[in-house]
């Protein structure tokens, strides 16, 4: 990585401040993708650069919540430019030559990855086990997850804890019963977000209360009914990385493994949408008058056919040129998105529901 692409992507000129009546509220929700949540970082830096969105609430998965608290800690200790240099000091840390070095860095290349077990950086470690064979209490009986210390040293967890605005939304899997567990902003704890993205295949379950959890992308990536009863705005953007479709066939073991990981990690996302989209068209024709329920407007900012390029293997990769480069098609998105759909903004959905679930 050159000096000058580092400082390209590190550099953070002052947000303007727009006058409030030119300022929407928003709710933002982040998927989960391993080292492709760098996309999401450029998004939410495009964003946050902006100045014309005030987000009221954040829903997060695994590296979507990390992006997530990164955010609420930042906009906590000093606003928008704040949370920029936040989100971009946490993506700097976790590159190959950033504060993980040896055999932190060898889990954690693994950890970004989700969908494979084994990396270049790992093979050293762990290139003799495969997940079938050896379950994380033999192959990691030391609990080691590198992610804490930089998840402990970026995050003031005091802070978000104090700070209400925007609210904070950390989903994470119930080992016991299966079902999704929203950790809040004034509870969150390192525990709590380290739970969000404890992949089973790599890490023991995390206890929070006296319960295990997993993953939260089994049943939230990202969750969003939250968004329905604790905030007011009726907009939510969806920052999304796992492509819901692909038209090619997996045929290798391992490309079928990749896929039915993204199919299990967008189930729940499209639950919750057809149930918007139902909600949607009740109210429209009258049925849902005088209720609590909303008419969710949906939008989406995406780069699918960036990222399909990759490959989903590529969310194992962790050095700094990659991330900026997702860093910048993050920002180029979140800048397409507000140029073609901000005055949508609070008046109507841009996301075609029908056409998504058909």
């Amino acid at each position: 990585m050159s000096a000058s692409a580092g400082r390209k992507a590190a550099a953070q000129p002052r947000t303007p401040v727009p006058a409030p009546a030119t300022r929407k509220r928003v709710n933002l929700a982040l998927q989960g993708g391993g080292a492709h949540g760098a996309f999401t970082w450029g998004v939410l830096d495009a964003l946050l650069a902006d100045g014309r969105l005030e987000i009221e609430g954040l829903s997060g998965t695994s590296a979507g919540a990390m992006n997530a608290a990164m955010v609420v800690c930042g906009i906590a200790g000093g606003g928008p430019d704040a949370a920029r240099r936040k989100l971009a000091a946490f993506w700097r840390a976790v590159a190959i030559d950033g504060e993980l070095q040896g055999p932190q860095r060898a889990i954690f290349d693994m950890l970004l990855g989700a969908w494979r077990l084994g990396s270049n950086g790992g093979a050293g470690w762990f290139g003799s086990f495969t997940p079938p064979m050896l379950s994380p209490s033999e192959f990691n009986p030391l609990d080691i997850n590198p992610l804490r210390s930089v998840v402990e040293s970026h995050i003031d967890f005091a802070r978000v804890r104090e700070h209400a605005d925007p609210k904070l939304f950390v989903a994470a899997t119930n080992v016991h019963t299966g079902k999704v567990r929203v950790f809040r902003g004034e509870e969150l704890t390192a525990d709590m977000l380290m739970a969000s993205a404890a992949l089973p295949t790599l890490f023991k379950a995390v206890e929070v209360d006296g319960q295990p959890f997993w993953d939260g992308g089994y049943m939230g990536n990202p969750v969003l009914f939250p968004f329905f009863t604790e905030t007011k705005t009726e907009d939510i953007i969806l920052v999304q990385i796992n492509p819901i479709s692909r038209n090619e066939t997996p045929e290798t073991s391992h490309d079928i493994l990749e896929r039915v990981n993204e199919i299990t990690f967008n189930a729940s996302l499209l639950h919750e949408l057809r149930a918007i989209d139902f909600v949607r068209r009740l109210l429209d024709a009258g049925r849902l008058k005088d209720t609590h329920y909303k008419r969710i407007r949906m939008h989406r900012i995406e780069a699918q056919d960036e990222l399909r390029h990759f490959g989903a293997s590529s969310k194992l990769q962790a050095d700094w040129a990659f991330f900026t480069q997702l860093h910048d098609i993050g920002r180029q998105a979140g800048h397409r998105f507000l140029k073609q759909h901000f005055d949508a903004i609070g008046v109507d959905g841009t996301l075609d529901l029908q056409a998504e679930l058909a």
